[in-house]
């Protein structure tokens, strides 16, 4: 044990201690807690916890000299420096006012029990016990009764963000590397004050500032520290990597591994919290264990960015309904480097806003929000008006959203799938129109497909980056990725922020229209994106890439054929099946039936498509016929079609039959493909 602060002005020890005090800021609330235990009027053992370099060294000094002011005498006990607290056992203090700290307590944790059922009762009344470590206490001191009015429990926080702008003042931060400092250590303290070292050296890296390699390294040892094997730092780069981490996401990622036992170490770290949808790290150790691996092993990161991404792609598609907003959060996190729209990748508290889906008594509700959506009265009434003529014509298209802590509804959002024009619906809402308008004059919707309006209504205080936005938008992407035979999407915002517009177009492939429907006298701008051009698998795949390549970067060209068109095409192609230049100049290379086998030349890709869907034709006994027409004319390289009949002894007229059949079936099947994805439906 160590004696409390010496007022010898003339040490080293007591200027070290006066610079210790003047970075100490905040903390309000829990010096509260010790002064009330202090004075009498609270525990009689702290427990201090939270993980490395938060501050609880630094709040046990400050504990030393309250304790030394309020004249109580104080000992220090460091688990870094002693084996345990059972060769200490004959110095448990006998003065009722003794105040003794104990630091450190995670190297010295397989001594808890003997601590809390051997060491503690021996302390006398009135005496103040504070234990700080990286982890929480055992559950048995909160199960034992004699200890639930004696044991307070104390999780310590980052700072708060006045009290981060304070340390950084008191480390004379520049004011222009505040900024990045800020967004890199957030109120972690130890982070705080290893950037604010680096930044005051370096004054003149200003808004330029990032934490150099020392920096990184340190707090990888100080927050993280060994950690067990190689399949444990990988399982800890994931969860700092993904919004969110569960045993299924490890598995995917890690498929060689242990899955559910390395899951149950990491729900055991002190930097790692729990929430509804997985585990996730403290924000500064993510930030340090994602710029390590990005320095360290750049491949690796790739790898296992490329492999989450992928899972997160596949929970999207085949989430439940309730479930997707929370999918696409996940997906998009991923992206949070790339120059995304910072309101996707938030990682917001738990319950901030709740989604439902709208019921008959929740129109009115409706009707007052779209009219509070509009400034003037005109505008609001044309709004609500709107609003109220999609509620009772696609009542399933609408979503709700509320505030969790009051139950307050401050948004509505509807997705309106529309397949056929409808000049009652055009009447009603412009934005409608002008969709309907843009995609007959550009490229009409095909047999099946279909398009989508996307509309939002809310309060004046939650539009442009408020949280219940990003959930909103989280629910129109999945609505785009999820949905079979959607053509076009349009999403409709009134007066967007010009940021984010800037990176809807450069990050997501998204382009506004120039025409401005109008609701009232009040203009919308209409995002639109072509799914026909750029399928949802492939706007996936240009996500992963990156902005780089710009919009459509992974499927630029993408033909949309009418059916006719299509036919025609697949007539022409079949007549040009054993030249690769002339099939290499067919439109259908452009076309989504051959952009699904990735990696091939186009041209060959098609030329195996054909023999396919020709060769396909035996498995039917009603196109057997048809079969051998097609592979005598065009797979046999036979050079006349009245050549090919005598081939067939055939009389000329029977052969055009089955020849015209099996042309009109293939276009048939290809066509099928082109819109489904997926060979057509055969019986036997």
């Amino acid at each position: 044990m160590s004696p409390g602060r010496s007022n010898t002005s003339g040490l080293l020890g007591w200027h070290l201690q006066a610079a210790r005090e003047t970075a100490f800021v905040g903390r309000e609330e829990e010096l509260a807690v010790f002064k009330a235990a202090l004075y009498g009027g609270g525990c009689s053992v702290l427990y201090v916890h939270g993980p490395g370099g938060i501050g609880k060294s630094a709040l046990l000094r400050r504990f030393a000299r309250e304790a030394a002011v309020a004249g109580r005498p104080v000992s220090t006990v460091d688990g870094c420096t002693v084996d345990g607290c059972t060769g200490e056992a004959g110095l448990v203090p006998d003065e009722a006012d003794a105040v003794l700290l104990i630091d450190h307590f995670e190297r010295i944790k397989d001594l808890e029990g003997w601590l809390r059922e051997r060491f503690l009762p021996r302390m006398p009344m009135g005496a103040l016990v504070v234990i700080a470590g990286r982890n929480p206490p055992d559950m048995r001191w909160q199960a034992d009764p004699g200890w639930a009015g004696a044991l307070q429990v104390l999780p310590l926080r980052e700072l708060r963000a006045a009290d981060a702008q304070a340390l950084m003042d008191a480390c004379g931060v520049p004011a222009d590397s505040r900024g990045p400092l800020l967004a890199f250590a957030g109120g972690h303290p130890l982070a705080l004050l290893l950037g604010a070292a680096v930044a005051v050296k370096d004054g003149g890296a200003g808004s330029r500032w990032t934490p150099d390699q020392d920096v990184v390294a340190t707090l990888l040892d100080q927050l993280v520290g060994q950690v067990p094997s190689a399949a444990h730092r990988q399982a800890l780069e994931i969860c700092a990597h993904a919004y969110t981490t569960t045993e299924d996401l490890l598995r995917a990622a890690l498929p060689q591994d242990d899955a559910g036992a390395l899951f149950g170490w990491l729900r055991r770290l002190p930097f790692v919290e729990p929430s509804s949808r997985g585990l996730f790290p403290h924000d500064v150790v993510r930030e340090v264990l994602e710029a390590d691996l990005r320095w360290r092993d750049p491949e690796g990161y790739a790898v296992m960015h490329d492999r989450i991404h992928a899972q997160l792609a596949e929970r999207v598609r085949t989430a439940s309904d309730g479930e997707v907003p929370g999918a696409v959060a996940a997906l998009l996190y991923l992206h949070r480097g790339d120059g995304a729209p910072a309101g996707f990748h938030r990682h917001h508290g738990e319950g901030g806003f709740q989604e439902e889906a709208v019921r008959e008594e929740d129109v009115g509700t409706l009707l007052r929000v779209a009219t509070a959506t509009e400034g003037a009265a005109g505008e609001g009434a044309a709004a609500a008006a709107c609003a109220a003529f999609w509620a009772e014509r696609q009542p399933e298209a609408f979503r709700l959203y509320r505030r969790a802590e009051t139950g307050e509804p401050v948004a509505f959002s509807a997705w309106l799938r529309l397949a056929q024009l409808d000049e009652e619906e055009l009447t009603a809402d412009p934005v409608v129109a002008a969709a309907w308008a843009h995609a007959r004059a550009t490229t009409p919707l095909r047999a099946g497909e279909h398009l989508a309006v996307g509309r939002v209504w809310a309060l004046p205080p939650y539009r442009g980056n408020a949280p219940v936005m990003d959930l909103i938008r989280w629910r129109m992407v999945g609505n785009c990725v999820r949905s079979e035979r959607l053509a076009w999407s349009y999403i409709a915002i009134r007066h967007p922020d010009q940021a984010w517009v800037d990176q809807l177009r450069r990050h997501y492939g998204m382009r506004d229209l120039s025409a401005r429907p109008r609701l009232g006298d009040d203009a919308y701008t209409l995002f639109v994106h072509d799914w026909r051009a750029e399928p949802a698998r492939a706007w996936l795949e240009r996500l992963n890439q990156g902005p780089a390549g710009g919009p459509g970067a992974a499927t630029a060209g993408l033909a949309v054929l009418s059916q006719a068109e299509f036919a025609e095409a697949v007539r022409k192609a079949l007549r040009q099946l054993p030249r690769l230049d002339a099939l290499a100049a067919s439109p259908l290379t452009r076309t989504r039936l051959v952009a699904e086998r990735a990696g091939q030349n186009p041209a060959t890709a098609l030329g195996e498509l054909l023999r396919q869907a020709i060769d396909d034709l035996r498995e039917d006994p009603r196109s057997v016929k048809s079969h051998r027409a097609l592979s005598v004319t065009f797979l046999r390289g036979t050079p006349t079609q009245e050549l090919a009949a005598q081939r067939l002894d055939l009389p000329f007229t029977t052969y055009r039959r089955h020849l015209t059949a099996g042309i009109e079936r293939v276009c048939a099947d290809l066509w099928h493909r082109e819109l489904y994805g997926a060979p057509a439906f055969r019986s036997a």
